[in-house]
């Protein structure tokens, strides 16, 4: 699994988190996506071989601009991950 922060210009709003969101989900991979236009970033969850372009295309195409990405691994936490010894 991979985590992407997303650097957005353009949202101001609940409505535009919200359009963000919709076709951020849309792409194949993704998990899990969050958006907050007070911080101005994007936080998704998609699988290793998520395409990250296809995901900024999206977010360009409805109006928005991507200033910055960030791209790390995510350890994927079940409900009982805190009882596994490291």
């Amino acid at each position: 699994m991979k985590k992407i922060v997303l650097g957005i210009d353009g949202m101001r709003c609940g409505m535009c988190e919200s359009h963000v969101n919709d076709v951020v989900r849309r792409v194949d991979g993704v998990r899990k996506v969050s958006s907050s236009a007070a911080r101005g970033r994007t936080e998704v969850t998609a699988e290793d071989g998520v395409n990250v372009a296809a995901i900024r295309a999206a977010i360009e195409k409805d109006g928005y601009r991507v200033l910055s990405e960030e791209i790390s691994d995510c350890e994927k936490k079940g409900l009982f991950s805190f009882l596994k010894k490291k």
